[in-house]
């Protein structure tokens, strides 16, 4: 894995000069203007700090970015990690935070070790778009506070919601503007700008200027000092870890790496379309990995790709994985340099990024397809995986999807279709077949596992049958299993029709059906004169 790591990196930096430089250079300048407010804005909403959000970009750019599986991708907090990290701060506070961070560095590094990153695959597409839309409901009700200016309780945003029953719902005027006002900016921000000044860094400035200008009374919540240092104080290199509460956030551990895993790989496929480049999914893991297991130590929150800022950075024109380096690099330098101006930040300006991030978080265009489209079969893995990932916790959620993927899976394809077919004598008689007028044949086609959930259709079929049938033909090219309540239900059909004065022929039979049958017993006890290699043949015997 070393040597391919060293082999791509020499292909990746093949024939670089500088141009090649400058245009990284850009790149990451750019990328560092999304990152900056989103970073703040995320870093508060984790139940953390707006310092961790920075420390936590800034590692993960170095980290994450140098050893990444892509020369593209771009990691570092995001708004679906913060969603999770919301309720495990509250349980268990900023050190259970970062206790779980590290222990999901260790989770995803196994991961990409043992390969696990193919897992993802099996995940259905309604299901992603479900806890996408889940966590982005999650984030905008953890943001009500600092947007309206009120004040709840509770461990996770339904108990902070349903509290405001009990608290009220009162809004602070002062603090709904500066939430408001940033996003009417993003939202009315022309795109041709967009790719300049990103709009949610110009809702932040505009929001941090009028608030160091209008200086209100009472002074609103602000982000707060943010200390110009890569080691918070919160840093397990500086607090500690206290082991006896490993075992309890082994559980939150899990989801952590469970989004990680899945947000970088998603986040590496889509990425790749559009630089033309494949991942390596093991070493993008173990880079998760090692980035998530680092950055606890300095106080920084779990990390992951990021599909806004990777998408940026290519859109940029980046070149290689430098990138992700000199948009570290810049977002350090605004620490180290506009770390006072930024602690004047109001926090509903930073809820106001996060509400229309939410919003765009929604896979919209997936969403429209499914219920335009009337999938139902989507639309209730959609539903049911949003719904568990805002009652319960993203794991939970994951684990509940795929399950319901799994029971719609077998519902789908444990169907069994039957067609009751008459027989148009004209076109046998082109075949050189001709049936006496006596014999009256009905072929019942069956597709699809003949088993204890299906059984009874073969059965009720005969009950369909009209008066004058004599012959029935039963075609079983498509039924590739049967199992031993199928045979049952044979031998029943068998019975019946002997019983009414039908004869009973059996065509189509695929290898493994029929050595079923033939262990069983049924072929010996039905005669195997009445099975048949396909319709046509069988309806020679009835001339």
């Amino acid at each position: 894995m070393i040597k391919k790591y060293i082999s791509d990196l020499k292909h990746e930096f093949k024939g670089y000069n500088g141009g090649k430089l400058a245009k990284d250079a850009m790149a990451g300048l750019t990328v560092a203007a999304v990152a900056l407010p989103l970073a703040l804005a995320f870093g508060v909403s984790s139940g953390a700090d707006a310092q961790a959000g920075l420390i936590t970009a800034i590692f993960a750019g170095l980290i994450m970015g140098v050893l990444s599986g892509a020369s593209y991708q771009i990691s570092g907090p995001t708004g679906a990690m913060a969603a999770i990290l919301m309720g495990i701060s509250a349980a268990y506070g900023i050190e259970g935070v970062l206790i779980a961070g590290l222990l999901s560095g260790i989770i995803l590094l196994l991961a990409g070790i043992f390969k696990l990153g193919n897992l993802v695959s099996f995940i259905p597409a309604p299901v992603i778009t479900g806890f996408t839309s889940g966590i982005a409901i999650t984030i905008a009700l953890g943001q009500v506070d600092n947007f309206f200016g009120t004040t709840s309780v509770g461990e996770n945003a339904i108990e902070k919601l349903l509290s405001y029953g009990q608290l009220g719902f009162s809004i602070d005027m002062t603090t709904l503007f500066f939430g408001a006002l940033v996003v009417v900016i993003m939202l009315i921000y022309p795109k041709k700008l967009n790719a300049i000044i990103p709009s949610s860094l110009m809702g932040i400035i505009i929001a941090l200027v009028v608030n160091m200008i209008m200086n209100p009374t009472p002074v609103i919540t602000e982000v707060g000092t943010i200390p110009s240092s890569l080691v918070s104080k919160n840093g397990l290199l500086t607090a500690g870890v206290d082991f006896s509460k490993i075992s309890a956030l082994i559980s939150p551990a899990i989801s952590i790496a469970a989004l990680g895993m899945i947000e970088s790989l998603l986040c590496g496929a889509s990425a790749g379309k559009m630089k033309g480049e494949k991942m390596d999914a093991r070493r993008e893991l173990i880079a998760q990995g090692i980035g998530n297991i680092v950055i606890p130590l300095f106080g920084g929150v779990p990390a992951t790709s990021a599909i806004a800022r990777t998408s940026v950075a290519i859109k940029s024109g980046g070149v290689t994985r430098l990138v992700s380096v000199f948009h570290s690099v810049t977002l350090l330098l605004a620490m180290f340099l506009l770390g006072p101006v930024m602690s004047r930040i109001p926090l509903a300006a930073l809820a106001g990024v996060l509400m229309v991030t939410a919003w765009r978080m929604n896979e919209w265009h997936e969403i429209k397809h499914i219920f335009k489209n009337k999938l139902y079969f989507s639309i209730l893995q959609f539903l049911v995986t949003m719904i568990a990932t805002v009652v319960f916790d993203l794991t939970i959620a994951i684990i509940i999807g795929v399950l319901l993927a799994m029971l719609v899976f077998v519902v789908k394809n444990t169907e069994l279709y039957l067609k009751i077919s008459d027989v148009d004598n004209a076109k046998l008689e082109g075949k050189g077949i001709n049936i006496s007028d006596d014999v009256r044949v009905r072929v019942v086609y069956l597709a699809g596992p003949l088993f204890f959930g299906t059984q009874d259709k073969v059965m009720n079929a005969l009950s369909q049958m009209p008066d004058d049938t004599n012959t029935i033909i039963l075609s079983m090219r498509g039924v590739p299993y049967v199992d031993d309540s199928a045979v049952t239900e044979l031998e029943a059909v068998a019975k019946e029709c002997n019983d009414k004065n039908i004869r009973l022929l059996i065509t189509g039979l695929q290898a493994k059906v029929e050595k079923h049958l033939t262990d069983s017993g049924f072929i010996a006890s039905f005669g195997s004169d009445n099975i048949y290699w396909d319709a046509v043949e069988a309806f020679r015997s009835l001339q």
